[in-house]
């Protein structure tokens, strides 16, 4: 049976991305010590968008966007969630690591909630990401 040694977060900007409006999404996968990745989870992302006091003034929120605050948000994005009705981040972390933890077992990895939680996180952000925030700092990629 494989163990899971690492997690990964891929990040990538969305279509309906412009200069106003920040669209990523989020793939989070478990990699395996045989090089196998299990996906986690797809549904994930987020968007912003330029709006209030000087909000005209910016002509490219992406020029105000940089790679380490996508890495950031990417690690908050996949989770553990905040907490809600009367439940404390405790719970929501345990409920968190546990649940992924069973669906890896499920697909024959070896793991456990709390080994999961320790194991490097990496993000990674997609060539076309890298590109836009590129782009929106003023460069010419």
């Amino acid at each position: 049976m494989a163990r899971v040694v690492r997690l990964v977060t891929v990040a990538d900007v969305n279509e309906d991305a412009d200069a106003r409006r920040i669209s990523v999404s989020i793939r989070h996968e478990a990699v395996l010590d045989d090089g196998r990745r299990i996906l986690l989870l797809d549904d994930r992302g987020w968007s912003e968008t330029l709006g209030g006091a000087g909000a005209n003034e910016v002509a490219d929120i992406w020029a105000h966007t940089s790679e380490q605050d996508v890495a950031e948000t990417a690690r908050v994005v996949v989770g553990p969630d905040e907490p809600f009705d009367g439940r404390s981040q405790d719970d929501m972390d345990t409920d968190h690591w546990n649940a992924l933890a069973k669906d890896l077992r499920a697909l024959g990895a070896v793991v456990d909630a709390d080994e999961l939680k320790q194991l490097p996180h990496d993000v990674v952000l997609s060539e076309p990401l890298l590109t836009r925030l590129s782009r929106g700092s003023g460069d010419t990629a």
